[in-house]
């Protein structure tokens, strides 16, 4: 399977240092992807960080038209 096409699991350390790095890196900064996947680090691409970051903002738009409820999380 191709790099491009290649998908791993993001565990709940690398989504926190995704956020982070979201916030750090934004959409006018030069090679955006590319910074953010260093940051999460564990081998992700740029590739897989910017897809990361699609699905995000499509699962964010279903959750403010409705189709998706807001996830209840556990309180720690």
């Amino acid at each position: 399977m191709a790099s491009s096409q290649r998908s791993s699991a993001w565990t709940p350390q690398e989504n926190k240092l995704f956020e982070k790095a979201l916030a750090w890196f934004n959409s006018d900064t030069p090679n955006r992807w590319v910074n953010v996947a260093r940051a999460v680090g564990g081998g992700k691409t740029a590739e897989e960080v910017e897809r990361h970051y699609h699905i995000l903002i499509e699962d964010l738009r279903r959750i403010d038209s409705g189709h998706i409820p807001i996830p209840k999380y556990r309180k720690t």
